[in-house]
């Protein structure tokens, strides 16, 4: 198996699995990893998805056989996998963005290339002191691939992302963390309880279907401007203001105890 899940609720684990290839990605493991995705999305013991490598690395992205079999392709199987996404926004692990519950990126070494892309794309970073990332692409003859070029320079800004980009430089865990590209930093023995915790605390604070919805307000409204992004959140805040969720924080409150929410998934 090139991925390991665990599940113990509400937290699950996704580990990459290949540790003597610094967890480096095949198609197989791109096959395991989203199925895995899939079936975590809709366990309702699951309210936040933790992603981490097995062995000293987080991903080092494509496999180099896989890379050299893609690049000797000359995009013929881009067309291919095109048409059977249909309307899927293009690029690896984009898919994450629309995962309902918080995707958490817990970094333990080094993350480079597809492996940038996989901690980028997930909601929050957790770095750590012996993480680092590079992103390498056009140090391969290409570009600042699979929604890079969208997501490091809102995260950075566009001179830090592109110094990043053209560079391929190293960046250790915490020049990462004071430049904003991971939100937290932690001793590596502690890494995988403090991603662990991240999700207790978001299960015991938040209405799962609330943080779904924040989260797809969030990225949605990136590309909008104010005023529609505005109408927007008031149409969804409406929508939660009528469901049961919603009556039930405001019992807690009264009551003075702790609310509990309906969970995300199939029963």
């Amino acid at each position: 198996m090139d991925i390991q899940v665990e599940v113990e609720d509400p937290v699950a684990i996704i580990r990459l699995n290949r540790p003597e290839k610094l967890n480096a990605l095949t198609y197989h493991t791109l096959a395991e990893f989203r199925q895995a995705v899939n079936e975590l999305s809709a366990n309702p013991a699951v309210v936040g998805i933790v992603i981490t490598g097995n062995g000293r690395g987080f991903c080092s992205g494509l496999d180099s056989l896989t890379l050299a079999e893609t690049t000797a392709d000359g995009g013929r199987s881009r067309r291919t996998s095109t048409e059977a996404e249909g309307a899927e926004v293009p690029g690896l692990f984009t898919y994450l963005l629309s995962v309902p519950k918080p995707v958490i990126a817990a970094v333990n070494g080094v993350a480079a290339g597809g492996g940038l892309v996989l901690a980028t794309m997930c909601d929050v970073r957790i770095a750590s002191a012996a993480a680092s990332f590079l992103t390498v692409f056009l140090k391969r003859g290409l570009v600042a691939e699979h929604g890079t070029s969208w997501n490091l320079p809102r995260m950075l800004g566009p001179g830090r992302a592109l110094d990043l980009l053209w560079t391929s430089r190293r960046v250790d865990a915490a020049e990462a963390y004071r430049i904003g590209l991971v939100e937290y930093l932690c001793e590596p023995e502690a890494l995988l309880d403090r991603a662990r915790d991240y999700v207790r605390q978001v299960a015991a604070n938040a209405a799962p279907m609330t943080v779904a919805d924040t989260k797809r307000l969030v990225y949605r409204h990136l590309g909008m401007g104010y005023p529609e992004a505005l109408r927007d959140a008031d149409t969804v805040q409406w929508d939660a203001v009528a469901r049961a969720d919603a009556r039930e924080g405001a019992q807690a409150l009264l009551e003075k105890r702790e609310p509990h929410f309906q969970r995300l998934g199939s029963a």
